[in-house]
């Protein structure tokens, strides 16, 4: 049988509740965020145990007047890409308008689904992703799509938030920022002057001796813009306790007798050896893994955690698929652990040069050569967190965006403590050799 489909019931657009005068001004991208432009929005939110006490008009009001108080923080987030166009000098650079800015989607949908239907199969049910607003768009698209999407959909017995933000305008670390700050306000609702614990930074960072405008050498979107369709994939979410990320990060660091591998090196560096050995890739094979990466606190001087944006670069462990094989978990984990330490203030600014000298658009679709995989997200984000007056949230879960084989997000557990979710979307073939990888399996347990 088909799946039950969501039903949207209502949209609208949320403005932020006053503007300043910094709010009209534009938002110029910095290289990082142009390089996004063809990639997907960020999807991710929350799911929570619907209160039988409380019906939805309120809380969807309260959840209005509450975006609306944290657009006034997050503006730029109301706001729409543009494009200046210009043949004398030449010029072609995509920037914010928040002047007279449009607003936030806002959608409320329902479907006759329960929270098990969800959480209880073993993958992540295709339903999910019509969680989202935002379906399949780009970054691009921010030029008349709102750059920011809730849908609030209605479960038999959940309430899911799911969270669209355009990727080009903000990084993971933005992202939770905002819906943290986003939550904070809806708790305080009531109170004069709701204070927020972090007030996000907007002055965008650009190179030394470097203007607010990065002109690109295109004439025309269709130059640079890609859209990607993923293949048939299986996700599903592989949980490791606190005990268990302990276990694997005290075994990667005695292999190499060290006391610096992290737990996420660890963890990346098992699931990359695992899903090389389900892909059986020729010795000679190259294989990498590649880590997201938050340029904040690498840059010298660093940028505070409240800058708003996306200052987000991958940093890549590559060896031969035979190597990796022959050489245990500590040696993989140290190939990552020397590409975080190598990606410094000198590293960025050198990738930050190389860009603006021949500027370029990062393409959706598998950039990674086969058995490879990237890890996105971070368990580091405070996640559950957020709450809306229905308590702490029971799972997260992430829509279509940004996915293809060998894409793995890292969440945190839902008991926290260091424990760890693992988001893994991999061909079916790979997914079910990961499955009965004994190495992988043996370490959830």
């Amino acid at each position: 049988m088909n799946a039950p489909t969501v039903q949207h019931i209502t949209e609208c657009f949320i403005k932020p509740q006053n503007t300043a005068d910094e709010s009209k001004q534009p938002i110029h991208l910095s290289q990082w965020e142009l390089a996004m432009l063809s990639l997907h929005y960020i999807q991710k939110g929350l799911l929570f145990v619907k209160s039988r006490a409380e019906p939805i008009k309120p809380l969807l009001e309260r959840l209005k007047v509450s975006l609306s108080l944290a657009l006034v923080h997050f503006y730029p987030l109301a706001g729409r890409l543009s494009t200046l166009k210009q043949e004398n000098p030449p010029c072609y650079s995509v920037f914010i308008d928040c002047n007279d800015s449009p607003g936030a989607k806002f959608i409320h949908a329902a479907v006759d689904l329960t929270m098990s239907d969800v959480l209880s199969p073993s993958d992540v049910p295709l339903v999910v992703q019509s969680f989202f607003d935002h379906d399949r768009a780009i970054n691009h698209d921010g030029h008349t799509m709102s750059l920011l999407s809730i849908q609030v959909t209605e479960l038999v017995d959940g309430i899911f938030i799911g969270c669209s933000m355009n990727h080009a305008v903000a990084d993971g670390t933005s992202f939770w920022h905002f819906f943290r700050v986003w939550s904070e306000i809806f708790k305080a609702q009531g109170q004069d002057n709701i204070p927020i614990s972090h007030p996000p930074i907007h002055k965008r960072w650009f190179p030394e001796d470097h203007g607010p405008i990065i002109s690109l050498p295109f004439t025309h979107d269709d130059q640079f813009i890609k859209r990607h369709e993923a293949p048939q994939l299986r996700e599903r979410i592989f949980h490791f306790s606190t005990e268990a990320i302990a276990r694997i990060k005290a075994k990667a660091n005695s292999e190499c007798n060290s006391n610096n591998i992290s737990s996420l090196q660890a963890l990346s560096a098992l699931l990359w050896r695992s899903v090389t050995r389900g892909g059986r890739p020729p010795a000679d094979k190259e294989t990498s893994c590649r880590m997201s990466i938050n340029n904040r606190s690498r840059l010298s001087p660093p940028l505070p955690q409240e800058y708003f944006g996306n200052p987000m670069q991958t940093v890549r462990g590559s060896t031969t698929a035979g190597d990796l094989l022959e050489h245990d978990l500590g040696w993989a984990a140290s190939l990552l652990h020397q590409a975080v330490t190598n990606h410094n203030d000198n590293a960025i600014r050198e990738w930050g040069e190389a860009w603006l000298q021949s500027p370029f658009i990062c393409q959706q679709g598998r950039f990674l050569d086969p058995c490879s995989i990237l890890m996105g997200s971070s368990p580091r984000f405070d996640m559950y967190g957020n709450e809306f007056g229905l308590g702490k949230a029971v799972a997260l879960r992430s829509g279509y965006a940004n996915k293809f084989d060998g894409k793995v997000s890292l969440y945190p557990g839902y008991e926290g403590g260091g424990s760890m979710d693992l988001e893994v979307c991999l061909s079916p073939d790979l997914m079910c050799a990961l499955e009965s990888d004994k190495e992988f399996m043996e370490a959830i347990l």
